[in-house]
């Protein structure tokens, strides 16, 4: 209280001459239209502006959550697509579309928790393993295509050796002829993959897709890879393609681990 009393004294000529000053601006804008209305929009400009930022600053806070909620419904949408689901009875029988198909793929979303470009040999981390169903040998996907293929996995996390990786190779196809071959990184270009065993006699432009053939027991048919930026022939035979890759391995954060429930009947048939 004394310190108060203290400022007071010290400060009384600004303390009056501030409210002297507030007394003659109410007087002044209560009884003017023209002060009164800019006042008005002045103070509503403001408050504005003020509600805006702490808006935004708030969806910058809920940013996590509202990728987890967009990841899910994503999750559920690709669950729900038809090319998810296989048909199990001929379509000309009179049966109900359940009893029909039977779901084939399972899309269950994963975060990166850690990721690297710049190595020949890159790794990436997600936060979901055993736990989650996740297992060695799954399809790892983004919103843009291909990610790269589980190699390891724990209880709640997994690793995955992505497009850039220089020991991954990929069976591709170009989606408007659907002559395949096989996409390797060289370990330069994080935005960039080469195209191998395309037949010369193949008609390229630049700008077509290449997506994955389906030809493997991991990845399905026709998840984007990316489009084709460049190529040349190369011994004579067959092109060399350079592939601009959908996934911005830079921008990663969120991804899909795709379960294939029929692949473990598909490979004891091959070992057959």
């Amino acid at each position: 209280m004394r310190n108060l009393i203290r400022f007071i004294l010290n400060n009384h000529f600004l303390i009056l001459f501030i409210l002297l000053e507030t007394v003659a601006l109410t007087l002044v804008f209560r009884n003017n239209n023209y002060q009164s209305a800019y006042a008005f929009n002045l103070t509503r400009n403001i408050s504005g502006y003020v509600n805006s930022k702490t808006f935004s600053f708030r969806q910058y806070l809920d940013l996590h959550e509202t990728n987890r909620a967009l990841l899910d419904e994503n999750q559920r949408l690709r669950n729900s697509l038809l090319s998810s689901y296989k048909l199990q009875i001929p379509a000309a029988a009179n049966v109900e579309f359940d009893e029909a198909w039977e779901q084939q793929y399972n899309f269950i979303p994963a975060r990166v928790i850690a990721n690297s470009v710049n190595k020949q040999n890159n790794y990436i981390s997600l936060n979901k393993g055993l736990l989650h169903g996740v297992k060695p040998d799954m399809a790892v996907i983004s919103g843009n295509g291909v990610v790269g293929i589980i190699t390891g996995v724990s209880e709640n996390f997994s690793t995955v050796i992505p497009i850039l990786n220089s020991d991954l190779r990929i069976s591709s196809k170009l989606k408007n002829s659907g002559y395949f071959g096989s996409l390797h990184w060289d370990g330069t270009d994080p935005a960039k993959a080469t195209l191998y065993d395309i037949p010369h006699h193949v008609i390229l432009n630049q700008g077509d897709s290449i997506v994955t053939s389906g030809f493997s027991a991991i990845f399905p048919e026709g998840i984007m890879i990316g489009t084709i930026s460049n190529f040349e022939i190369e011994g004579g035979n067959f092109y060399k393609i350079e592939v601009d890759l959908s996934t911005d391995f830079r921008k990663l954060n969120y991804t899909y681990v795709i379960e294939d429930r029929f692949r473990d009947e598909l490979l004891e048939l091959e070992e057959e």
